[in-house]
């Protein structure tokens, strides 16, 4: 069987995108999951909750009147 160049080139050069593709993909996930344990934790706020809870409470009311 004859080797042609081009097409062995063709080959290698698909290869090689490859694998520099897959280096850059594990390189960006390793920088997105550094970026996630850098980033500082904030412990839930019981202000903020007791308002989202009021919040949806008189949602709820208003849902009820109207279903009358």
């Amino acid at each position: 069987m004859e080797l042609k160049k081009n097409v062995v080139a063709a080959i290698s050069s698909a290869l090689n995108f490859y694998i520099q593709a897959e280096q850059e993909a594990m390189i960006l996930d390793a920088l997105q999951q550094r970026a996630l344990e850098t980033r500082p934790y904030q412990p839930l706020n019981p202000y903020a909750m007791a308002g989202r809870q009021a919040a949806m409470e008189a949602r709820w009311m208003w849902q009820m009147r109207l279903a009358r």
